[in-house]
């Protein structure tokens, strides 16, 4: 039998955002993944914030391995599956890291450090190599992979959300290192295999990342793109840039590929930026993820995880990462009162389709070749790959 194309979506609660896990309401939780379902989704993809799972290096907060027992068995009874993301870490433009991973001879650089709810100067350790922090991910890795031995709606785990955006390896063997070490981890403890949050930046220049070796231990590929992102997409409407990723992606890991993060920020009404951003009204936005969906399956993809759910509450508006990031408030499928957008609608009819996932075409490019190219490579690439898929 042919395998189902995945249709799936990333989730933070619109009332609590990255808050979710200190200002737990599990009813909420509830109520989204019914609605989710009801849509026709398969997948929500959720994220375990480092801070509050793991306040000290060599201990799990009991109470939110709780609520994530909780969370596993709402998207159970809602009939999802579930990809759990760890060490979160990178989200929406912040990183956000218990203060005991904080390395102070390492400046924060490009994205903020949040930790205990304050900005701090510093970034992380090298998690990749770092005995301590190594360390402290494989008990992470035991203690929840642990909890859902058997479970009902586990699906894979995720090892990071865009973890190159914490810090890059120094070389590409660390990160293929501590790719294989935590997936062996999480598969010895939960019976789960794993994949990894790798982004369009890993490929726009060499950040000390092959996929080729990252992803060896994966049971698949997986890869985030978003037309807003990527100065060498042909606009914000491009419906390339993400089928290309994939594309990419595949190519270097020789796997099945997962493209768990695309969409784009919603304008407001009568406007075409949010700040200096782009963004996309509500009817460009149901042709973009049409465009791109159809794309994505017919180039070999095991499916695609819309970013986000929902738009958070405004009242929001003045925390991390919001507050310099106007434009991650409207990501989502659903507004801040939670009444539905169009591009609900769009994904609940693609996913009455009930596609297959169909062979993957022959790789576009070659990994050392690619890496040597860069960083002109990829827009060059990209004018090809344009020309031969309009």
């Amino acid at each position: 039998m042919a395998e189902h194309f995945l249709l799936g979506i990333n989730y933070w609660p619109r009332r609590s955002a990255m808050y979710a896990w200190k200002r737990f309401d599990l009813g909420e939780w509830r109520e989204d993944f019914m609605r989710i379902k009801a849509l026709g989704l398969d997948v929500v993809r959720f994220f375990l914030l480092w801070e509050t799972f793991a306040p000290e290096a060599d201990a799990m907060d009991p109470h939110a391995l709780r609520r994530f027992d909780a969370v596993m068995d709402a998207a159970a009874g809602a009939g999802l599956r579930a990809m759990p993301t760890l060490f979160c870490g990178h989200m929406s433009g912040v990183n956000w890291l218990p203060s005991w991973a904080l390395d102070d001879t390492t400046p924060h650089g490009r994205f903020r450090t949040i930790t205990n709810g304050r900005s701090a100067a510093y970034g992380i350790g090298d998690f990749y190599t770092g005995e301590k922090l190594l360390r402290a991910q494989t008990l992470f890795a035991r203690k929840i992979g642990d909890r859902v031995r058997q479970h009902p709606a586990m699906y894979l785990w995720d090892l990071g959300n865009e973890f190159s955006n914490l810090r890059e390896p120094k070389r590409p063997g660390d990160a293929a290192s501590w790719s294989a070490l935590l997936t062996e981890t999480l598969r010895e403890a939960s019976g789960f295999g794993c994949t990894g949050g790798l982004h369009g930046e890993d490929f726009e220049r060499d950040r000390g990342i092959r996929p080729s070796s990252i992803a060896k231990p994966w049971t698949i590929g997986t890869m985030h793109g978003y037309s807003v992102y990527s100065a060498w997409s042909r606009g914000k409407l491009d419906a390339n840039v993400v089928p290309f990723l994939l594309q990419l992606q595949a190519s270097f890991t020789g796997k099945p590929t997962l493209f768990s993060e695309f969409g784009n920020p919603t304008c407001p009404q009568g406007h075409s930026s949010i700040g200096t951003m782009a963004c996309l009204n509500e009817e460009e936005m149901c042709a973009y993820a049409r465009a791109v969906l159809d794309r994505l399956h017919a180039r070999g993809a095991l499916g695609a995880f819309w970013w986000c759910w929902a738009d958070y509450d405004p009242a929001l508006s003045i925390l991390p990462p919001f507050d310099d990031a106007p434009h991650e408030l409207t990501f989502g499928i659903v507004r801040g009162d939670g009444s539905e957008k169009p591009i609900a609608q769009t994904l609940a009819q693609f996913a009455r389709e009930n596609r297959t996932v169909v062979p993957a075409p022959p790789p576009i490019a070659e990994e050392g070749a690619y890496y040597d190219s860069l960083p002109q490579g990829i827009s060059e690439l990209y004018r090809d790959y344009c020309d031969n898929y309009a």
